[in-house]
């Protein structure tokens, strides 16, 4: 590849700005905001997300869709997926056909159900999508701290141009064929992380938190097979791998609104003082409505959405969670 467009400007979009401009001739980075675009350009950092990191000199930062993703070989969609539809809409007709895109966004549309994958093809017309998911928190990525991910769709040459583009010395990038069970895995673990979070609020321990992410495993499993995908996705780096680090570290924003929310504090109140988007809190929603309409058992999900969207506290609905009816660990 020699031109890579990415689509927003966040903290993941700056970082893959970061990571692509190592290896590829040209990266040019859309933001819509023209003064944002024009004072990361001229500093050469973002410092609304990524503050003390610098952009490669072959990164231009624009605000005009057609200018940004003009001659690209690959657009890469950065956009937090509460917003994805309205704005892939609203840049349809400056977007090229046809050109492959590469997802980094882990969601799942409220009503509509749909992936961030589907919602690309939808408002940019059919292309090749591949995914790009695992353990990867921007702010390690972009200073070069080694990594592992996983690129999957399904057009095998583009996962292998990723994966080869991208692979680099402290950046190790696998594919998978289980695009479904890839974008899944990456929606599904920002749910979990919240749920962790109001663990360390709760001021759990190391016993607590432990169980909650092996039986939330189950409950990511079950429900991704129930849609067609592979079990082992969700033991992989998209899986396990993103699972760990969402639920332990401390650049999880979901995390970290799910330890305030475990500390006493309010959704609302949480939501309007954060910069970043917790993509956990819609997908909790989604997620749960899927599952109800499935039939599929995930009561830690049917739990984290009675915390959020119907005033139950964490410690009753842990309490609840606790004395429900036993059963055999090994039952699906």
């Amino acid at each position: 590849m020699k031109r890579v467009a990415i689509l927003g400007a966040g903290g993941m979009g700056t970082a893959l700005a970061v990571l692509f401009g190592q290896a590829v001739r040209t990266v040019q980075l859309w933001t819509r905001d023209p003064a944002r675009a024009q004072e990361v350009q001229r500093s050469r950092q973002n410092t609304r997300y990524l503050p003390g990191v610098t952009l490669p000199d072959n990164v231009t930062v624009l605000p005009n869709a057609c200018d940004a993703t003009g001659g690209a070989e690959l657009i890469v969609v950065a956009i937090p997926s509460a917003y994805l539809r309205q704005t892939l809409t609203e840049l349809a007709e400056k977007i090229p056909p046809k050109v492959p895109a590469l997802s980094v966004i882990k969601g799942i549309e409220n009503a509509t159900f749909a992936r961030p994958s589907q919602i690309i093809e939808a408002a940019l017309g059919p292309r090749s999508i591949a995914i790009l998911s695992g353990p990867g928190h921007a702010e390690e990525l972009a200073r070069g701290l080694p990594a592992s991910l996983v690129v999957a769709g399904a057009d095998d040459a583009l996962n292998t141009r990723v994966r080869d583009t991208l692979n680099q010395r402290f950046l190790r990038v696998y594919t998978n064929p289980d695009a479904l069970g890839v974008e899944l895995a990456g929606a599904l673990k920002n749910v979990l992380g919240i749920a962790a979070g109001m663990c360390d609020g709760l001021g759990f321990g190391d016993n607590a938190k432990a169980a909650l992410i092996t039986r939330s495993l189950v409950e990511m499993t079950r429900f991704g097979v129930s849609l067609g995908a592979h079990p082992a996705t969700f033991q992989g780096l998209a899986g396990v791998g993103d699972v760990l680090t969402t639920c332990y570290s401390h650049f999880g924003r979901n995390r970290a609104l799910g330890e305030r929310i475990g500390k006493g504090e309010t959704l609302e109140q949480v939501l309007a003082s954060m910069v970043n988007v917790a993509e956990g809190v819609p997908t909790t929603r989604s997620v749960h409505d899927m599952a109800a309409r499935g039939d599929v058992d995930m009561p830690i999900t049917d739990a984290l959405y009675h915390i959020l969207f119907e005033g139950k506290s964490p410690l009753e609905a842990v309490t609840d969670f606790m004395l429900r009816a036993p059963k055999v660990e090994w039952n699906p």
